[in-house]
């Protein structure tokens, strides 16, 4: 059975609220064969009458993550529920291709927040840079046709992995032009 820490923002997060989220959260359930053994993080806020809700999942092989907005915080959570049956769908489907083609899957996939750091002009026209979020991560080693699948299924612009053919650390990104990119260390 999963667990749950759910937190409001600018929000009271009621029991009907916390009923709703962890019951259609926890028909992901049929997708695993055990259960994840960390919590499934749900973070709910309002902003200017715009419901967010955040759902991370961390798994041993898998980060599962999404987020939507919307108007109505019950569509907003049925919303995030699809976008993670969506992503488990086409993980499932990548690791069931990769074990037919190559064999067993060597793959873990790591989550990266989405860039949020702003600068801000000093007085004496100097740039302060503030760190507002620190990530850690394992590098697991992956191709770059699998760290792009990543990259898209997380909805980021880039992706850190590390290189299986080379062993060094690479990084995929999301060229302007919708292509993809490779930056090799």
């Amino acid at each position: 059975m999963l667990q749950y820490n759910i937190r409001g923002e600018n929000l009271e997060v009621t029991d009907s609220i916390k009923d709703y989220v962890e019951k259609k959260v926890s028909k992901l359930e049929r997708y695993f064969d055990t259960p994840p053994s960390s919590e499934v993080h749900v973070n709910l806020s309002v902003y200017n009458d715009e419901q967010t809700i955040e759902v991370t999942i961390p798994m041993k092989n898998l980060l599962l993550r999404a987020e939507e907005h919307n108007t109505d915080l019950y569509a907003a959570i049925d919303l995030v529920v699809d976008k993670l049956e969506r992503q488990i769908r086409k993980h499932k489907t990548k690791v069931n291709r990769r074990f037919r083609q190559e064999g067993a899957p060597k793959y873990v996939f790591a989550e990266l927040e989405r860039e949020a750091n702003q600068e801000q002009m000093q007085s004496d026209d100097e740039f302060d840079v503030e760190i507002v979020k620190t990530k850690r991560f394992d590098l697991k080693p992956m191709d770059s046709e699998e760290a792009a699948l990543q990259m898209d299924m997380l909805g980021h612009n880039f992706f850190v992995f590390t290189n299986a053919n080379t062993d060094e650390t690479n990084i995929v990104y999301k060229r302007r032009d919708g292509r993809y990119g490779l930056i090799e260390t």
